[in-house]
């Protein structure tokens, strides 16, 4: 299959691998809150984790990152083009937001675009998440980590040797994640944004 035809497969599969709402899933195969009806309604990791517990918010992580993961890995690995792929890597992050299972409603898509980042340049992924650990643990919040942790991406990309199409992904992957924590920048603003304690 050429190129361009492959890359069609991987972004439409990638896109709905993305919408899998696993925050949603794990919380029914555990009999647990449904994270849409408590808490902040988010389906991601940290509010799963509040309300399900933890062994419900781990198993949502690691669902939400190996679906970008696998999508960008994959694409990384069987696409040429480095456009092609970035574009590839886009789409679970867009699933995740705006799941098809779910109405074209979604997460905020931390999680998932950590992933794909980690399957298309592993060590700027690390560097990221390393961002995201060090800000979390010195204010214990986890939106603003999240916040903190894309906001830098494009900086770690060009610190890191990337190239002009790796920085426009960088800008649309942050955007997304900004735009997708609005409120909490609101809230973080006005100091009631909830802190994660345990």
């Amino acid at each position: 299959m050429p190129t361009e035809g492959l890359a069609a497969v991987l972004a439409v599969g990638g896109y709905v691998a993305g919408s899998v709402p696993f925050g949603v899933l794990v919380a029914k195969c555990l009999g647990t809150v449904d994270p849409r009806t408590a808490g902040s309604r988010n389906i991601g990791f940290t509010n799963v984790l509040r309300v399900a517990g933890k062994k419900a918010g781990i198993l949502t992580l690691l669902g939400d990152v190996g679906k970008g993961w696998v999508v960008a890995a994959v694409a990384a690995h069987f696409i040429e083009g480095e456009g092609w792929v970035l574009l590839i890597a886009l789409c679970p992050i867009l699933g995740h937001l705006y799941s098809v299972f779910l109405g074209f409603r979604g997460g905020k898509g931390v999680a998932t675009a950590l992933g794909a980042i980690i399957g298309v340049a592993p060590w700027i992924g690390l560097v990221v998440l390393g961002v995201w650990v060090v800000t979390f643990m010195l204010w214990r919040y986890s939106s603003a980590a999240a916040i903190a942790a894309f906001a830098s991406l494009p900086l770690i990309g060009q610190v890191g040797g990337q190239g002009l199409r790796f920085e426009l992904f960088a800008v649309v992957v942050t955007g997304l994640i900004v735009a997708r924590h609005r409120g909490n920048l609101i809230r973080l603003w006005e100091g009631t944004e909830p802190r994660m304690t345990s």
